[in-house]
């Protein structure tokens, strides 16, 4: 049985793309930088915590595969968490403005006798915002709860000049290197993602496709 550990509600509508039937985590992990920590091994570990701490919880679970993910937006070396208020998420876009930043995005899966990783780094551009721009944005309500204050697959689209790299690496979890260690585990996605089976099952007449996960995602 896979699971996912995280609250995300994007995270949960990545993999469920991929077609797969999965169970959902309810943690609280401490995401905070270790002093000296690098940027990127941040990351890293944030989501192998994650996904450790979501197997302690499975572990009598025959089988159980748990995955654990970690997104940030990273210039600078600073690296750009969810903002504690519109103060903040505004303060983060200015410093995003006309400038390239990255986005580091790892992905932990681990079972009782194996545990792997992989990592996708991509590089996006910001055109120069104005302050309308921000305060128009942040009335959307969708820079709270992300890392560097924006989600790239809603408003925030259309500040992005250029995009080198994974967008659904920008969005929070990166398909591509999450299939490949999926199938590292047996984990079969060759499947149709749902939307496509549900269509063809409706031409065809058929059934509809099976359900993809457990319970609905409840918070960001």
């Amino acid at each position: 049985m896979l699971y996912l550990a995280s609250k995300s509600p994007r995270r949960a509508e990545l993999l469920t793309r991929l077609g797969l039937r999965f169970g959902l985590l309810d943690l609280d992990i401490p995401e905070q930088r270790q002093p000296g920590e690098p940027a990127e091994e941040y990351v890293r570990r944030v989501a192998r915590e994650k996904a450790g701490a979501g197997l302690l919880t499975v572990l009598a679970t025959p089988g159980a595969v748990v995955l654990g993910a970690d997104t940030e937006v990273i210039l600078d070396d600073r690296v750009y968490g969810k903002p504690a208020d519109e103060a903040g998420a505004a303060a983060m876009l200015r410093s995003l403005s006309g400038r390239s930043h990255r986005v580091v995005s790892a992905v932990s899966l681990v079972s009782a006798g194996r545990e792997a990783q992989a990592v996708s780094e991509s590089e996006v551009t910001f055109a120069e915002l104005s302050e309308t721009d921000i305060a128009a944005y942040l009335a959307t309500g969708e820079a709270m709860g992300k890392a560097g204050a924006y989600g790239i697959q809603g408003h925030a689209e259309r500040f992005v000049s250029r995009l080198n790299g994974s967008f659904s690496g920008v969005m929070g979890l990166p398909l591509y290197e999450t299939s490949r260690l999926l199938r590292e585990f047996g984990i079969d996605v060759s499947a149709p993602p749902p939307a496509f089976a549900a269509s063809a099952a409706a031409s065809a007449g058929g059934p509809g496709p099976r359900a993809v996960s457990s319970s609905a995602p409840s918070d960001v």
